[in-house]
This record gives structure tokens, sequence and C-alpha cells, in this order.
């Protein structure tokens, strides 16, 4: 599963809101509740936001492996 907590984590370092992401940005409130339900997302916009975050993919996301497939395998 992708997680995009270290998101979060990213704008609180770097002190920009979400109201910041929506007016100076232009980034749509639909991206963020896609963000904020670990739904997928474009790397079109993955490198958007490491463009105005200023940051790397890493920043934005992390896998997290299912202990479902993990206890599979």
């Amino acid at each position: 599963m992708i997680s995009y907590e270290p998101f979060y984590r990213t704008l609180h370092e770097k002190n920009v809101s979400t109201y910041k992401l929506i007016n100076q940005f232009g980034i749509s409130r639909s991206l963020l509740d896609r963000l904020k339900h670990n739904k997928p997302i474009s790397t079109v916009t993955l490198n958007d936001l490491c463009s105005f975050l200023d940051c790397r993919v890493e920043d934005i996301l992390v896998y997290i492996a299912d202990t479902k497939e993990t206890e599979n395998q």
C-alpha cells in the first residue's frame, strides 16, 4: 500500500498549509482528498508536488507492505 503520511510531515516541516497549496500552487481540494485517503495519484502530480515543496519523492509517499501478501509468500 502507498501511504502519503510523509507528505503531511513535509508540509509541517516546510510550514506549508493546505490553504497555501490550494491558493498559491493551484492544488485542487480533490487531490488533497485523494492524498488524505491514500488513493492513487499520477507521476505528473507527484512531480508537481515535489517541485512545489522542493523535496524528494520519499518526502511525499512511502510503500508499506501488505501483511496478507507477506504472509502468503
